[in-house]
């Protein structure tokens, strides 16, 4: 099933029907995988950019009703359009008429004029964009429905799996239903947007602060004006009710069987993890290393972005819901993940990356005085202490999150200057470029193409750094470009103070005891990739030890399928993917994202920006720099969503 013998995949025509070997057209539009699930091929697909078909086995005509019954199913769920609301409804009734052989060429002809009524009056995706590849399968098969529809020709029933999605969902790792939360928002409905939010994560007010957006990245919005601010109207609604006095109270459905978990690590993976097995009525407890919750989350994101008590009250409902938290108790060390794994019926472990990686450079020496790594630095800078007053003349190195997060904290401790450097150039850097701007608002001072060479010491106390000007290569494994040093090029940076963060890996002595758990060549653990299940039944991976450093909502999505996981082993359910996991696969080669789409009809309308503390005043504190939207700011802003859902069909 290789050959393509029909597609009008992003608006190019192949139709191969009928032709010879020879001059079969190849597709160039799509990269279709030749599997969905492991065992079954894809024959056709139906969706939001056109019509594939590769066996000649698919019925067009059931593909369409296949196609367009969950377009309805969805459409449903909305019901503010009357062409909607009837004309899929009207469509699938003629369908229905055809596979009898009932039907007439008018009926046809209707079908077609409600599928263009519905794309000519719809007020979001699902009517703009859900008839296009039915009116192109009228077009281009109409033979196909006119014989069927005289009974010349029987209709045959596949087999179809379907699926809602839209840009920003499929962006978000965690897939949050995003239109729905915003669509609420809009109609001043706060607490049933903060619902459907904690459906999967139970952490709004906490990302809504920190996430790094890819939502926004993938909005559709975005090609007519900005982006909608998602991350904005997400900590608006946990606001709200914390401004309303509410307390979360997610309900507790017991699965039929329940057993006991422990959970190492209270950082985003944990938490998600413990919430949604406690949602399922299991018996869980939560062991962390610090004082606190929150893991790096608490210890390693300053207060101007993340507020303790915004993390620590989201925490506080694990509690509610009977989660035992075990504080000042490191794994390893009080308790061995042997004991764990004998004691309980599962273990989740989700601890992050809390190690920083090394400069390997000259001079570098934690036990000289005013010589940081990022990581350490934030722990106390979070614990209210500066651990270098004395210095004056800061020097970042990296261009992570981390290192921005140090630049600005540096500022905050009354510093007289703060340098950052990084070897490639602002566009490469991995930190959240609103971080960036916000830094050098605040006046950090970025020194791009330019690597550290050798730390300098006098009497134990840094000096200088030596640098060196780089210039930029082929691209790396990474995909960014190479740094290359410039020779020659060495100049010293005049500072008292150096930090360095430019990444951080895991600590893995954890696993002393335990054998046959593979781990990778980044000193990560080795999981099935949607169940999060080690080589060891009963242990389950996720978060930064899984994935290596990477963001707060890829923690909590990893939390959340671990839990699914658990719950399903508990249970004694196999293991088996299930078709959310399958059209994840797919969405990675099919992309529901087309930033070259153009999308007409839309009055252009500014983003509403959340108010925030002049540079000036906000750099001497670490009060938190955003404020958050106002209800009629919020509502304002959700007005601005398109509604972007999108419907796929596979037939197999």
């Amino acid at each position: 099933m290789g050959d393509i013998l029909f597609s009008s995949w992003g608006k190019s025509i192949i139709d191969n029907r009928g032709k010879k070997d020879q001059d079969l057209e190849k597709q160039t539009t799509i990269e279709l995988p030749e599997y969905f699930t492991e065992n079954k091929k894809i024959k056709a697909l139906m969706g939001w950019n056109g019509i594939v078909i590769r066996s000649p086995e698919v019925d067009i005509v059931d593909l369409c009703r296949g196609y367009i019954e969950a377009v309805l199913s969805h459409s449903k769920t909305c019901d503010r359009c009357n062409y909607c609301k009837t004309g899929w409804k009207e469509m699938i009734e003629v369908l229905q008429d055809i596979a009898k052989g009932e039907a007439t060429g008018e009926d046809i002809e209707f079908m077609g004029s409600a599928a263009e009524a519905i794309v000519s009056n719809a007020k979001c995706s699902i009517g703009k964009i859900g008839p296009s590849p039915f009116l192109q399968a009228l077009k281009y098969f109409s033979d196909d429905f006119a014989q069927a529809a005289k009974g010349a020709k029987p209709v045959i029933p596949g087999t179809y799996y379907s699926k809602l999605t839209a840009p920003c969902i499929d962006a978000c790792p965690i897939h949050l239903d995003i239109p729905k939360y915003i669509e609420h928002i809009k109609d001043t409905k706060f607490a049933e947007s903060i619902k459907v939010i904690r459906e999967r994560l139970p952490l709004p007010g906490t990302v809504g602060r920190v996430c790094f957006r890819p939502c926004e990245t993938h909005c559709r919005r975005a090609l007519v004006d900005e982006p909608v601010s998602i991350k904005g109207l997400k900590r608006f609604v946990a606001d709200h009710e914390l401004k309303e006095g509410k307390e979360p109270a997610p309900e507790v459905t017991p699965s039929a069987k329940t057993g006991k978990v422990a959970i190492v690590g209270c950082g985003p993976a944990g938490i998600t993890c413990a919430f949604h097995l406690a949602v399922k009525g299991h018996n869980i407890t939560l062991f962390e290393r610090l004082a606190e919750p929150g893991g790096m989350s608490a210890v390693g994101i300053p207060d101007y972005r993340l507020p303790r008590n915004i993390l620590q009250r989201e925490v506080e409902q694990l509690k509610r819901m009977g989660v035992t938290l075990i504080y000042n108790h490191t794994i390893g060390k009080e308790t061995k993940l042997s004991q764990l794994e004998n004691d309980f019926d599962a273990v989740f472990v989700g601890i992050g990356a809390q190690e920083s990686l090394p400069l390997a450079i000259e001079g570098e020496n934690e036990k000289i005085k005013g010589f940081f790594t990022g990581l350490n630095y934030l722990k106390e800078i979070n614990e209210g202490l500066d651990p270098y007053p004395q210095g004056k003349k800061a020097t970042v190195i990296g261009g992570g999150n981390v290192a921005i997060d140090c630049a600005r904290s540096l500022l905050r401790t009354n510093k007289e200057s703060v340098n950052l450097i990084y070897r490639r150039t602002r566009s490469e850097m991995p930190s959240d470029s609103a971080e960036i701007h916000d830094a050098e608002q605040e006046q950090v001072n970025f020194h791009f193409l330019t690597a550290p060479k050798r730390i300098l010491a006098e009497n134990g106390r840094v000096t200088g750094l030596e640098c060196i000007r780089m210039k930029l290569g082929e691209p790396d494994k990474s995909g960014r470009p190479r740094p290359m040093p410039v020779e020659g090029s060495e100049f010293i940076f005049e500072c008292d103070t150096i930090i360095s963060a430019i990444g951080q890996k895991i600590d893995l002595s954890f696993l002393e005891g335990i054998e046959g758990v593979q781990t990778s060549p980044w000193n990560t653990m080795v999981v099935d990739e949607f169940t999060k299940q080690s080589s060891r039944p009963k242990l389950f991976f996720a978060g930064d030890c899984e994935t290596g450093p990477d963001a707060l909502i890829t923690a909590c999505a990893g939390g959340r399928k671990a839990a699914q996981s658990i719950d399903r082993m508990i249970n004694q359910i196999p293991l088996e993917y299930e078709t959310e996991h399958y059209f994840d696969k797919l969405f990675k080669i099919v992309n529901v994202y087309d930033p070259k789409e153009e999308i007409k009809k839309v009055e252009p309308r500014k983003r509403l920006h959340a108010k925030a503390l002049p540079p000036e005043i906000r750099k001497s504190n670490f009060d938190e720099v955003e404020s958050g939207f106002s209800a009629q700011e919020a509502v304002s802003e959700a007005e601005r969503c398109l509604r972007c859902y999108q419907v796929i069909t596979v037939a197999v």
